[in-house]
């Protein structure tokens, strides 16, 4: 089965430039993907005719006239950029003309536009944000990220719905460990939100809650699939990102220190190479707007072509494992149940 991904080429830090090129490269690595790249004429074809693809016909252009600052407000955007390379990437989606839409633009516009275009499943109040992060016993999958500042019980609930469906099909685990960050593992530790959503999850078959985790254990527990609301989720993914920062930065000032400092860094480079690789999150690009009646990835702003294939192969895999009908159909036999 063909794969049609729009790829808003004007969204992120690096644009056509960087863009470009990375769809190039996916679709040279998978035969049933084509990609639509979305945004500037001009720019788009000048980048094709640098890398001599004009031609390629898994390469399609749709031109657009405007593009989505990064720093500009989702209402202004929703309202004022109807022919933004955003905005008609989601609406090829919306059309059916294509799968799924990859952007790194503005996060809260394309959140607002998704919404908008696209509506929620049916039985979800919100879309999250999840993507994996690398842990001790592979990875594991944390939502939301930063959609939603505030969250009730039920969003809660439904975010680990979501995010175990997700796991469950990309990944093939029968039942995914679901867990809820909270400030201590006891019972009582945690403010009235989470202790309700923990009573609420627990209740659904259709979950394999397996209690509360602190951040001190995330990337050493088990589980699968880590629920929290948008506030605690993007401060706990941005501290990640800078402790990884800060480790690596450590760990070169160290090696270049001294002379023998320098050669059991050569010693070490094989080694070196496969921990930057397993940290490195470009490995991890693409976090998945879910919840939403579409499928829609944020790549990361600042991605560079690794990163950006990344996100594309995430999209692509997100699609032929039919994640929309699988949650559709879990959120369906929940209501139903209820209803009896």
């Amino acid at each position: 089965m063909t794969v049609t991904i729009a790829l808003d080429v004007m969204g992120g830090d690096h644009g056509a430039k960087t863009l470009v090129p990375a769809a190039l490269e996916a679709v040279a690595e998978d035969p049933n993907l084509d990609i639509i790249l979305v945004g500037d004429e001009r720019q788009i074809s000048e980048q094709l005719s640098r890398n001599k693809e004009q031609h390629n016909p898994a390469i399609k252009l749709r031109a657009t006239s405007q593009i989505v600052a990064m720093d500009e407000s989702p209402a202004h955007a929703l309202r004022n950029k109807k022919d933004s390379s955003m905005r008609v990437a989601i609406d090829l989606v919306h059309q059916g003309i294509a799968q799924a839409c990859v952007s790194a633009g503005n996060t809260g516009a394309l959140m607002a536009t998704g919404r908008f275009v696209l509506k929620m499943i049916q039985g979800i109040d919100r879309p999250a944000i999840v993507t994996s992060v690398p842990t001790q016993h592979k990875f594991t999958h944390i939502l939301d990220l930063g959609a939603n500042v505030d969250c009730s019980p039920e969003h809660l609930v439904q975010f680990g719905l979501m995010g175990s469906v997700l796991v469950k099909s990309l990944h093939g685990i029968t039942r995914p460990k679901v867990a809820l960050l909270n400030i201590g593992s006891e019972e009582i530790k945690g403010n009235e939100q989470v202790r309700l959503a923990s009573d609420l999850m627990a209740e659904i078959q259709a979950i394999n809650y397996v209690g509360f985790i602190e951040g001190n254990t995330l990337f050493f527990d088990s589980v699968d699939v880590v629920v929290c609301d948008g506030f605690a989720g993007n401060v706990a993914l941005k501290t990640m990102e800078g402790t990884s920062k800060l480790i690596g930065g450590f760990i070169k000032t160290e090696f270049e220190s001294t002379l023998s400092s320098k050669l059991a860094g050569l010693a070490s480079r094989q080694v070196l190479n496969r921990v930057r690789k397993r940290i490195d999150p470009r490995e991890y690009n693409g976090a998945t707007l879910i919840g939403l009646n579409g499928i829609i990835l944020k790549s990361h702003g600042d991605s560079d072509e690794m990163a950006t294939v990344v996100a594309l192969k995430k999209a692509t895999q997100e699609v032929n494992n039919d994640i929309l009908s699988r949650i559709r159909h879990e959120v369906y036999n929940i209501i139903k149940h209820e209803a009896e």
